[in-house]
């Protein structure tokens, strides 16, 4: 993959799998939040999944579409659209009901220094969409940093774990979980809560920041000295299939590969491709921010795309210049801070 159009056909690739779930989901789709990092990969990966299976149902996407020319390009593909702030509550109760919502919408880089919007945003407009789809079955989209940092040798934090967030961002995430989880107990809404660390594709992602370091020259920080990382295409299928995971009470979810990935290891990997030596600072701390997906991989299989193939790509990507989106993910942060 050398371009955009051919890294957004991989990530619009259907597995079997899905193709088989998409039969057994009922109703339409509603995508909340579609207009970011993920939000388009997967709202076409729903078409071409929903085309192959040969039914018939909607995928609709909402956002406030401030990315310049996205919606005519997802209506383009089949999706349709809905230009909405999801904080105006007249537009929001005008949304369609649907039987399906995987709600995508939040904010955390710039939360310090904004903390107040980050709360609103990631803890009371959930409360307001839970009203409104009180009669649909609901993926929410959250993060692995409700967890503390847990021992390397571990394994992650499984779902077992009690959240212990560091920082704004982190609780703010937990706060959408709880107000997600009280309606969802209200209501009786089945829904998943989707724990995810750290999506990639090649345009961003934690082995992107590695591999720009590694080329650059640039000392990378060992002190997170381990991650999390799973293909989005893979990540993207599973929040889809989740769908017939959602529960009442909640069903909460850890999403990553099966890894805990050393940032050195992977640094030295990039090396040998690039035929430079990394450069490091710092030495690797005895815990980290990890999740174990391990209930996630006996639902859904393992990822289809390994963490070697993801390096190799990404190392190809970088050498002939890919385009990159400047989201970084400040996986490095153990202050909470972002």
């Amino acid at each position: 993959m050398r371009t955009i159009e051919e890294l957004e056909a991989k990530l619009a690739e259907p597995s079997e799998a899905l193709v088989k779930d998409m039969k057994e989901i009922d109703g339409d789709i509603l995508l909340l939040g579609v207009g970011g990092k993920m939000g388009p990969s997967l709202a076409r990966l729903l078409m071409n999944a929903i085309k192959i299976a040969g039914v018939n149902k909607k995928v609709i996407g909402v956002s406030r579409f401030s990315e310049q020319g996205l919606q005519e390009q997802l209506e383009a593909e089949g999706i349709e659209t809905i230009a909405c702030d999801l904080f105006d509550d007249e537009k929001l109760q005008s949304l369609p009901d649907v039987k399906n919502v995987i709600y995508m919408a939040g904010n955390k880089f710039g939360t310090t220094g904004n903390e107040s919007f980050t709360w609103a945003m990631n803890a009371y407009l959930p409360g307001r969409v839970a009203e409104k789809y009180r009669n649909s079955r609901i993926v929410v989209f959250s993060s692995g940093n409700v967890y503390p940092f847990t021992p390397v040798g571990y394994g992650g934090a499984s779902e077992s774990v009690a959240p212990s967030p560091i920082g704004e961002y982190g609780q703010s995430c937990l706060g959408r979980e709880r107000i997600f989880e009280h309606f969802s107990k209200q209501y009786a809404i089945p829904m998943v809560i989707y724990r995810l660390n750290y999506a990639i594709d090649m345009r961003y992602g934690v082995l992107l920041e590695i591999a720009k370091s590694v080329k650059a020259g640039k000392a990378i920080n060992l002190t997170m000295g381990h991650a999390n990382v799973i293909w989005q295409g893979d990540a993207n299928e599973m929040a889809i299939r989740s769908l017939l995971a959602c529960e009442s009470p909640v069903n909460f979810l850890n999403v990553t590969g099966p890894e805990t990935m050393s940032i050195r290891w992977a640094a030295e990997e990039f090396g040998k491709r690039f035929g430079t030596e990394p450069e490091f600072e710092g030495i690797e701390a005895e815990n980290a921010l990890l999740n174990n997906a391990s209930k996630c991989h006996q639902l859904f299989g393992y990822p289809r795309v390994s963490l070697l193939q993801m390096i190799d790509w990404v190392a190809e990507w970088v050498e002939a210049g890919g385009s990159t989106l400047n989201k970084p993910t400040h996986f490095q942060e153990r202050k909470g801070k972002f």
